[in-house]
This record gives structure tokens, sequence and C-alpha cells, in this order.
């Protein structure tokens, strides 16, 4: 089942803003584990091609799946832009990851940049792991990062505004986009808010958006018992994209799995 985009208004601005974020590194882990696999390789979450592009700009099958047709849209007029030979290299599907179908197996599956945050019950997080599973080769790996919670700052801020990015558009309007957290759940381990999105032309403000959203946060016992009930075997696990050893430190928990024999 799909449900209601809810990225039309995210989707946008989604390219310029992770443009001008700087602190985003995980193309760099992603892209070599795709060279070294040789594909296909099937990305989950694909939104707008920010880490699929690059990986079939190096001649790489891969097949983008994903719940936002706001966001396929986008990727489609990127891609547009592309030579053909990287467009035949892709594959897009419209798709929710808790029942894909595809027909066909791959040796390397990817759910970057925190789309499984996004399954908020056990059972939408045991059937994605296994949606993904029935798509994986003998041998065929997934890999899948998410944020390492911060417990200290995770119950903080509630009904706050924190700016997050700003940036100008082709028009030299300038865009912030801010992040605020409604409400957090103690016993779901999730949190609501909203990502704003305000233009603003000579100093004016003329164009306030919203995107809600909602995200689950995990710890690594349940990360590990969810991949031992959906019979996957933990291959590497690391604690940032420079394949740093998880501590408490780390800013991110990265797995990648494999189906038990």
């Amino acid at each position: 089942m799909i449900e209601e985009d809810s990225y039309i208004v995210t989707s946008k601005h989604y390219d310029a803003s992770y443009t001008a974020k700087t602190n985003l590194v995980d193309i760099p882990f992603y892209l070599p584990l795709a060279e070294e696999d040789g594909g296909p390789v099937l990305e989950i979450g694909c939104g707008t091609g920010r880490i699929l592009l690059p990986i079939a700009r190096k001649g790489i099958s891969i097949t983008g799946v994903d719940q936002s047709r706001s966001m396929l849209s986008v990727l489609e007029a990127n891609l547009a832009e592309e030579e053909e030979s990287v467009r035949s290299k892709v594959n897009l599907q419209v798709g929710d990851m808790r029942n894909l179908d595809l027909q066909e197996k791959f040796s390397l599956a990817i759910i970057p940049f925190r789309p499984f945050q996004h399954m908020h019950t056990m059972e939408d997080q045991l059937a994605a792991l296994a949606s993904v599973k029935r798509h994986l080769a003998n041998d065929g790996r997934l890999v899948l990062d998410m944020f390492f919670p911060k417990f200290d700052k995770a119950f903080s801020g509630i009904g706050e505004e924190f700016l997050e990015l700003s940036w100008e558009n082709d028009d030299g309007d300038k865009i912030e986009r801010y992040f605020r957290k409604d409400s957090i759940s103690k016993v779901n381990l999730s949190f609501t808010g909203a990502m704003i999105y305000r233009t603003y032309r000579n100093g004016k403000l003329i164009l306030e958006e919203e995107n809600e959203l909602t995200m689950t946060f995990f710890t690594y016992p349940q990360m590990l018992a969810l991949f031992k009930l959906s019979s996957l075997e933990i291959v590497n696990t690391y604690g940032s994209f420079d394949k740093r050893t998880l501590d408490d430190s780390s800013p991110e928990m990265i797995f990648e799995v494999k189906s038990v024999a």
C-alpha cells in the first residue's frame, strides 16, 4: 500500500538544501561499496538521486525505489540531464519497502540516509527487512544507516525552532530551513516534528512551507534483535561513515548484514 505522499514540500527543496549541508559524508561510504560489488544495486528510499546518480555514473546498474512520487519526479528530472550511458543504468520504481515485489535479485541493497527510521512499529520493521531479504541474491548484502540517538538531547527542545540550513535559489531569494520537534514518545522511541522552509526576498518573508515528519530512533540491542528475528547476520558494524568503531561517541549506526544460511 502506498500512503499519501508526505514529501511534496521537501522534494522542492531537497537538492538545494542537501547541497548546502556540507557535513553530509555518506556518498564516499556508499559509492565504494557499489563499485566493489559491481551491481546490480537496489537502493530503497532513493529520493531525488543524491546517492543513486553517483553510483549510476560509475556504470553500475541500480534500481531506485521510493514511496514518494514527488521525490521520484525530481529524480526523473535530474536523470533527464544525465548522459544516456547513465540513464540506461537506472530503473525507478514507486514502492513501499515493507512489501516490495520487483521480481529481481540484487547483490547489494542499500537503505541510506535513514529511511528505515520511518518504520515505526516492529511489524513494519520486520516486514521491511523481510521484503529486502527476498530481493537479495545468494551472498547478497544489505547496508543501512541510522543516527545513533543522543539521549541527553532527545527529550529537550520540544516546540523550539532550530535553524539548520540556508541557501539561495536561482532567483537570488534566501531560503532558510528550520526544524521543530513537536513531541516525543518514550514508549515508541519516536518523535514528531516539522521541517519549515522560509523564503525571503530582499529581507522580506514571502513564503513559508512546512513538512511534518515522524521518525523512530533505534538502540543497538534493538537492531540486533530485529536482525536476529529476520535471520540476518551482521557482517560489519560502524559508528561513522569513515568506518570508525561503534562506541558511545558515535554519530551513526551503520550495519552491513547478509542472510543466514
